[in-house]
């Protein structure tokens, strides 16, 4: 399982998912979809157009990953996750075929979610890549509209060490003829979209080219407004394709997007005092937002509560975290998390003090602990220390 134990459980092959596919009777084809990829931003933005396409009165599928809490949050209808006794009972009958073909835990779990939405007769789904696009499971499905929300230099061991590579990846969801919407582009990368846009006869929108328009979204932290505006562009181009969203639909969509999808980990208020934020960027790009957003906060003393996965490049992340802080080092309850001594040595040669925990609940309640009602904690560095505290 990539999740747990990084690249020893990543496959860059299509094969096993078109035969998984095949044996399933190609359910991908049994309902309508929208692709979105990217290197921050696609949770985001996929939750907030599954929000609206329910407030339109769509039935709608949302596929994400990773979870926080429950595996079935990757998978949901209307805001539901599926049923404890589908997932038993899609396992029970293709174990078998699983075995068989020695499939990836994602490419068994993208399976089961097109074939629930395909069983329940979806008529819309947000498919949300798991890593990269070109070689990503999920990249089977012949969707109504394609969404890179960014590049940055994420994942590097398999997607590339240039943005223009990487572009290269994600951009290997466009289809022929579909419509891409590109929510942040820059001199490396566009040129690299419009090769494919042009080689495919794919029309292609440029978020950050188009004039900007004020909508709000209940989803917390400035670093929404460019995935709102993703939305946005992406929306009245489904419009334009005989999809009836109304600006208010539009509206009460992005405003009830938490309440409608469930959504957990992007600049989460979890206390008032102190103050406690939590959020699961974890890359320098995510981590570049999340300070700038921290230093639009008003507090007397800065407490955080920091972990990472084994394989993240620290000489790139460490650095932008400020140094007035009090750092709570820890370690991530799964495999692949980082030893919290190791952190911390890291951490020391970018001059960021602080103490070592054993886990992330015990460097959080110290953080508590220490804490005065003005002061802020934030609690972050991977989805799997948020989702040991949400």
């Amino acid at each position: 399982m990539y999740q747990r134990i990084g690249a020893a459980a990543y496959k860059v092959d299509l094969s096993n998912t078109l035969k998984l596919c095949a044996h399933l009777k190609q359910p991908q084809e049994g309902f309508k979809s929208i692709h979105v990829a990217g290197t921050n931003g696609k949770g985001s933005t996929s939750h907030m157009l599954a929000s609206i396409f329910q407030e339109a009165g769509y039935k709608t599928g949302l596929y994400t990953s990773p979870h926080l809490k429950d595996f079935r949050e990757r998978i949901k209808i209307d805001g539901k996750m599926i049923p404890k006794k589908n997932v038993v009972s899609f396992v029970k009958e293709h174990k078998s075929f699983f075995e068989e073909n020695e499939l990836s835990f994602f490419e068994m779990t993208v399976g089961l979610a097109f074939d629930h939405f395909n069983n329940e007769k979806v008529d819309i789904a947000i498919i949300e890549v798991g890593l990269g696009g070109r070689l990503d499971s999920t990249n089977v499905i012949q969707p109504e509209l394609s969404i890179v929300t960014n590049i940055g230099l994420d994942h590097t061991q398999f997607l590339g060490t240039t943005l223009a590579e990487i572009a290269g990846e994600k951009g290997g969801i466009i289809k022929p003829k579909i419509p891409v919407i590109i929510g942040e582009s820059n001199t490396e990368t566009k040129p690299v979209f419009d090769k494919i846009a042009n080689m495919l006869n794919s029309p292609i929108y440029y978020v950050d080219q188009e004039e900007s328009i004020d909508f709000t979204t209940d989803l917390k932290g400035s670093y929404q407004k460019k995935n709102v505006r993703t939305v946005l562009s992406s929306v009245r181009q489904l419009n334009e394709m005989g999809w009836n969203i109304s600006e208010e639909v539009l509206n009460k969509g992005l405003m009830n997007t938490v309440s409608n999808t469930g959504l957990l980990g992007r600049w989460q208020q979890l206390k008032q005092s102190p103050k406690v934020i939590c959020d699961i960027a974890h890359n320098a790009e995510g981590i570049q937002e999340i300070v700038r957003q921290l230093k639009d906060q008003t507090y007397d003393e800065l407490h955080m509560v920091l972990g990472f996965v084994n394989d993240k490049n620290l000489d790139k992340v460490l650095p932008l975290f400020p140094k007035e802080a009090h750092y709570y080092f820890c370690k991530p309850n799964i495999e692949r998390g980082l030893d919290e001594h190791e952190l911390l040595k890291k951490a020391e040669q970018f001059r960021m003090g602080g103490e070592v925990f054993r886990s992330v609940e015990e460097a959080y309640q110290e953080a508590l602990k220490r804490s005065a009602p003005d002061d802020l904690i934030y609690v972050g560095g991977s989805a799997f220390v948020v989702a040991e505290i949400v």
